[in-house]
């Protein structure tokens, strides 16, 4: 867990910035140091109604990919576009908050709600411009509605229902979920066993054969 002074600090960042942006401004501060953080990252948060989610709730798309990622690798994203499930366009920023030694212990995230200042997008362009031009990622409220949404994902990326996918089109699928950060999620492995039809030890296989032709 946090140190506790680490903790207050970031908590009355986050109620400053919520403040001073209002109540379309969601903060939340994840927890990356307790067990199964891609789960139940969420330690405090500020206008969780902007995403739906509260204390105890997990990691975004965009987080949890990062966590899937080396250590090395992560970094800060600022300023770029997410969306939620009922559609509210946002604008977010994803800062790591490392300890002494460089490991990332905690994120600290922005999510503004821009949707109404989009429809005014013409004289607000600088604003409310994305950083880049690819499809924002989606918010949702649970690690059980992400893990739905990258399944659906996945078979959008091979082009075909799961009944007509062969070996190589569901190892495919499976390696683009595991990029994606899906089977750090708690439990996730039988639900994507289930997807696919095959079994647990068949998907881990799978992933095996990956690791292996690296």
């Amino acid at each position: 867990m946090l140190n506790e002074q680490l903790k207050n600090t970031l908590c009355s960042l986050a109620h400053a910035i919520a403040l001073h942006y209002g109540k379309g401004c969601e903060v939340a501060i994840h927890d990356l140091t307790v067990k199964n953080a891609a789960d139940s990252s969420i330690i405090y948060i500020e206008n969780g109604e902007v995403t739906g989610r509260k204390v105890g709730d997990g990691a975004s798309a965009v987080v949890l990919e990062e966590l899937s990622q080396a250590e090395q690798t992560r970094e800060d994203r600022i300023g770029y576009f997410t969306k939620t499930t009922d559609g509210k366009v946002l604008k977010s920023t994803t800062v790591y908050i490392r300890d002494d030694k460089g490991k990332a212990i905690a994120i600290f995230s922005i999510n503004h709600d821009i949707t109404a200042l989009s429809v005014a997008a013409a004289s607000l362009t600088e604003l409310t411009a994305p950083a880049t031009a690819s499809e924002p990622e989606k918010i949702t409220p649970n690690v059980g509605e992400l893990l739905d949404e990258l399944l659906w994902k996945s078979t959008e990326l091979i082009g075909k229902p799961v009944a007509l996918m062969n070996k190589d089109d569901k190892q495919r699928a499976i390696r683009y979920l595991n990029s994606k950060g899906a089977l750090l999620i708690t439990k996730s492995g039988d639900k994507i066993a289930t997807y696919f039809g095959i079994s647990k030890f068949t998907l881990y296989s799978y992933l095996t054969d990956e690791e292996e032709s690296d």
